[in-house]
């Protein structure tokens, strides 16, 4: 994707050297764990502040956050918060292929457990899950065989244990495993090509399956159609550019490939009610 150079990418495992799993903190660890500058994660991350209280901006969302809290960041999401100590925050990051094995079943619980962006919770709650955490520190940290797996699994349950605490709607939803992967491997084409495949046949023809069956799988997990989904994905993608990329709305519709401008400017507006130009003075103004 061309929008990458605009918006950087943020990769704890670039310092870390290590696999698709890091945990930090901000008090003891020499990773920078988050940027003040606008930038995404490269994987799914969990942030747990422990004490303190920061200002936490996500996409176009930008408020004080009061521990003890949650802070859930999905990798497309724009994102900026404080880097001082003043508060101590876990951070645990983690890829999707990292644990999708051991949560394949509750698809659908995790990944919308992301939409949730910040949640209060109670010191109890958080006592919790610190002490999963620990532990998956106290073997990040180790040398000791088989620790991958051991981390793996406590991940597993640090996982479930956020979505019992979050009340998420999902959190007894289960779908058989060809149900699960075609989702994932829908929504991780989607990331990748939602510019220039725009259609639900581009999608189907990649997954070998009719684009109804496709869309009927889609629809049974997530709620909301195939196309539905890359639509909103444009958009959303559209929504980040303008408020972050500060480039023009002709800019921004050739960085989507949209056909021209003024096709963009119909495609946002059914989507949104408003104009690109419209939403980005408002935003702009909102938050600046």
């Amino acid at each position: 994707m061309k929008t990458e150079a605009i918006i950087p990418v943020f990769d704890a495992r670039s310092n870390s050297g290590n696999t698709d799993f890091i945990i930090s903190s901000n008090l003891c660890d020499e990773v920078v764990m988050h940027l003040d500058e606008p930038h995404r994660h490269a994987n799914y991350t969990i942030d747990l502040l422990v004490s303190g209280e920061i200002m936490h901006q996500l996409d176009f969302v930008k408020y004080p956050v009061q521990a003890p809290a949650i802070l859930l960041i999905s990798p497309e999401q724009v994102h900026v918060h404080d880097t001082d100590k003043m508060h101590e925050v876990i951070s645990i990051s983690f890829s999707k292929d990292y644990i999708m094995h051991e949560t394949e079943g509750m698809l659908a619980c995790w990944e919308c457990m992301f939409d949730s962006g910040s949640v209060e919770v109670t010191r109890e709650q958080m006592d919790e899950l610190v002490t999963y955490a620990k532990l998956m520190f106290k073997e990040y940290a180790s040398k000791k065989p088989k620790k991958e797996a051991i981390i793996r699994s406590l991940l597993s349950a640090f996982i479930i244990c956020c979505a019992r605490t979050l009340r998420n709607d999902h959190e007894n939803v289960r779908f058989d495993a060809t149900q699960n992967n075609m989702v994932r491997t829908f929504r991780g084409l989607v990331d990748m090509h939602f510019a220039e495949k725009t259609q639900v046949m581009h999608y189907a023809e990649m997954l070998f399956v009719t684009p109804g069956h496709l869309n009927d799988t889609i629809k049974a997990i997530t709620g909301k159609t195939a196309k539905q989904l890359i639509d909103a994905k444009r958009i959303m993608e559209a929504k980040r550019l303008l408020f972050w990329g500060k480039h023009s709305v002709k800019e921004i519709a050739w960085e989507l490939n949209f056909e021209d401008d003024a096709y963009f400017n119909r495609f946002f507006k059914k989507h949104t009610g408003s104009t690109p130009a419209h939403f980005q003075r408002g935003i702009l103004n909102k938050y600046n």
